[in-house]
């Protein structure tokens, strides 16, 4: 059946690899680019790249080395400068937004702590509820230039206005409660966000591609599809802020994933805060989720920190194997390609993560 599909579909691997690919792996790639996925793949250890490829298809050509927005990666990433602050002595979990951002005017800020922001409990506005009339147009939150810094920002602006639920009611996904923790963090520092990634991420690891979206113009990244024939709406990247304008290379998410699993980034302590997943909440920690799986091929349950992403028709997941040392990084260019959950024990996520870390 494959040999049919030779035609369309071009597998492109990246130069030399540390390590062959397993058949497993490989044919894991080969059976997710059946599926309709192209883009690229990566696999590492704490100390390099294992395997590295793109996948095209026809009319959408991909090659190693495309810069990517990470999407709501940029929550990981946002958490792990918050947890540096904390295993620093500057910040505390159990801070609130009003003692760490005065200037902050929403009802709730002194019940709000920096935990229920990482955990998305926080009960504040929602920017998707400023959606279009069209479910295929980007909410009009995203739509609009970035307003800038001071009173004009939003952690101070749309995300101190009505909440939606009592702080610690309950999980309710939320891009406001990073732009406000990015706020917190600007303001614990002393620097801006954009810097606090150069200075204390990209630096350290050496990633060059690794950048924050700031202003009006938008960055050239791999533009995705809302499906086969629909391109994806226009959005200003900007607007995501610390919850989402992160954007970059495979290859740097990859590296990024080295230096939490080999503890560049984090101390033991801060990382096990960190990725400690909270049942009651749905397994989600802090920026990311925690879970153990059952994968197909490993003796046993697989401790797994996922986090995923999707803005306009990119999707992104990054999945790591603390235990095992493993990483899996994945870029979609359309957002209605299935994953499905990999609790759920099929699905794209289960197929390439079993064959990642368990072949």
């Amino acid at each position: 059946m494959f040999g049919r599909w030779a035609g369309l579909l071009l597998l492109l691997l990246a130069g030399p690899a540390v390590a062959a690919p397993t058949p497993a792996f490989q044919a894991a790639v080969d059976a997710a680019a059946l599926r309709g996925f192209a883009g690229e793949i990566g696999l590492s250890d704490r100390t390099a790249t294992l395997d590295h490829r793109a996948v095209s298809a026809p009319g959408h050509p991909h090659a190693t080395g495309e810069v990517w927005r990470w999407a709501s990666v940029t929550k990981q990433i946002t958490a792990t400068l918050a947890m540096q602050e904390v295993a620093a002595g500057h910040l505390s979990l159990d801070d609130t937004v009003a003692a760490r951002l005065p200037a902050f005017g929403g009802a709730t800020g002194g019940q709000i702590t920096l935990r229920m922001l990482l955990q998305h409990t926080s009960g504040l506005p929602n920017p998707d509820d400023t959606g279009a009339a069209d479910d295929k147009q980007m909410p009009a939150f995203y739509r609009r230039p970035r307003l800038g810094s001071g009173r004009a920002s939003d952690a101070l602006g749309y995300c101190a206005g009505k909440p939606k639920a009592p702080p610690g009611a309950g999980f309710a996904y939320n891009n406001c409660d990073f732009i406000v923790l990015g706020a917190i963090l600007e303001r614990s520092s002393g620097k801006p966000f954009a810097a606090l990634v150069q200075g204390r991420i990209a630096g350290p690891l050496g990633l060059r591609s690794l950048k924050v979206a700031t202003g009006t113009g938008e960055p050239a990244t791999v533009r995705g599809r809302l499906d086969a024939a629909t391109p994806e709406p226009a959005f200003h990247l900007a607007t995501f802020g610390a919850s989402g304008a992160v954007y970059g290379t495979a290859a740097d998410l990859l590296a990024f994933d080295r230096g939490l699993l080999s503890g560049r980034l984090l101390d033991a302590k801060a990382t096990a805060t960190a990725w400690a997943g909270d049942p009651r909440l749905g397994y989600v920690a802090l920026g990311v989720w925690a879970f153990p799986a059952t994968l197909r091929g490993c003796a046993g349950e697989v401790r797994l920190v996922e986090r995923r992403g999707e803005i306009g028709g990119v999707e992104v997941r990054n999945i790591l194997a603390p235990d095992l040392g493993r990483a899996l990084v994945v870029f979609a260019d359309r957002s209605d390609l299935d994953f499905g959950e990999i609790w759920q024990g099929k699905g794209l996520s289960f197929d390439l993560a079993s064959a990642a870390f368990c072949a």
